[in-house]
């Protein structure tokens, strides 16, 4: 069997290191082809002495530096590249076959670009990507004859629950999506008491093990409303056919309704490596070390709809969709700041809806042409959310 060379953008987070353990399962089918991260000098390093790629990138060159000395002092091959051309180069080169895409937020645009370009088979965890880049992504992806494989769970689970092959979801036979979200640690808290929630609490979720960034995101259900973007591109569906559920246990991780009433759902442990696994092993299926359902003990399932009241940011985001332009590049934007300033304690919990209302309701959209285009709304975008945070912390 012929092994598959791999590149992981993102390498040292939840999503990356979750890749890892399931290639680590089959040593036979995938290879280590080269490793990107941030700044995370040590946790790369010990990446590189475990697995042995060909290339490991950081994005700043102080940071490579670091880690070419320490890898060089080990007597190891690892060749060490830094910023956006060595990301874009990983996710591109001649030898690569995939590429997880998980380096999270707005910075992982350019590379998982790379890697449609370069006509690759792409495992997206970079949900942005499609959010920000929506049309111009998709094109390039059949221009380049790219394959894209979907890793966020319920993207996933949607995937899994479609048929293979389908011009629009009417044509084969799907009346709507259903978008499971758990409603994160805040979905039974008093209204009153969310402005005084902490990073730490908004961190704590039941059921996922995520960054920070991406759990503030759950905890405001943004992720949702992110996923809620990125699913109508995925699969070609209308704001109108898709329909978030609340589903606190986390089991059944999205659903597709068929006009005969049929319902398929996709259950499984809250686990990432099972989304992984499945977009690795695509079209066949692998192991992926999961522990399985144990339905004698799963309890009860629990459906509800979203309280926009508890949720802004969801609302905004199924706004944001339905304006078109760049709107959702605005969305994308201002959320990130937002976001960053309250795990830095600058702002309280309920100021990141409010940085992004303030945003979108001054955003004079239009329709991005180009990547620099989407790149330079992002930038206005955060800009401007920037100035909405200084206002609320002063």
């Amino acid at each position: 069997m012929t092994r598959q060379l791999v590149s992981i953008l993102g390498s040292t987070g939840s999503i990356g290191l979750s890749t890892l353990e399931v290639i680590k399962i089959h040593p036979q089918r995938y290879r280590v082809f080269a490793l990107g991260a941030h700044k995370s000098v040590d946790s790369m390093f010990a990446q590189c002495l475990e697995y042995c790629p060909r290339f490991a990138v950081l994005c700043d060159e102080k940071s490579a530096q670091i880690l070419r000395a320490r890898l060089r002092e080990q007597g190891s091959a690892v060749e060490v590249l830094s910023g956006q051309v060595g990301l874009e180069f990983i996710a591109s080169a001649s030898e690569v076959d995939t590429v997880m895409a998980a380096i999270v937020g707005a910075a992982g645009l350019s590379s998982t670009m790379a890697a449609v370009k370069a006509g690759k088979r792409i495992l997206l965890a970079n949900k942005e990507s499609l959010v920000m880049s929506g049309k111009l992504f998709t094109d390039a992806v059949e221009r380049h004859r790219a394959q894209l494989l979907p890793v966020d769970s319920e993207h996933n689970a949607i995937f899994q629950c479609l048929p293979a092959l389908y011009g629009s979801l009417s044509e084969a036979g799907i009346s709507r999506i259903l978008l499971t979200g758990s409603g994160g640690p805040f979905r039974l808290s008093p209204l009153a008491e969310l402005p005084l929630k902490t990073p730490a609490e908004a961190c704590a979720h039941p059921n996922w093990s995520m960054g920070q960034k991406i759990s503030v995101d759950s905890a405001t259900m943004m992720n949702k409303g992110l996923e809620f973007i990125e699913a109508c591109w995925l699969f070609k569906a209308s704001p109108t056919e898709i329909e978030i559920v609340i589903h606190p246990q986390s089991v059944i991780h999205s659903m597709v309704e068929y006009l005969d009433g049929s319902v398929l759902a996709q259950m499984g442990m809250p686990d990432m490596r099972t989304p992984i696994a499945n977009c690795l092993g695509w079209p066949e299926r692998i192991d992926s070390g999961v522990q399985k359902l144990d339905f004698s003990t799963l309890g009860q399932l629990a459906f509800s709809s979203p309280d926009f009241e508890r949720f802004p940011c969801l609302k905004l985001a199924i706004e944001a969709r339905a304006e078109g332009g760049d709107y959702a590049v605005a969305l994308n934007a201002a959320n990130e700041v937002a976001v960053a300033a309250f795990l830095e304690k600058a702002i309280g919990f309920t100021r990141i809806s409010d940085t992004i209302a303030e945003v979108l309701g001054h955003w004079q959209s239009s329709e991005p042409r180009s990547l620099d285009a989407v790149k330079d709304a992002d930038l206005k975008a955060r800009a401007a959310a920037q100035q909405v945070v200084r206002s609320f912390s002063e």
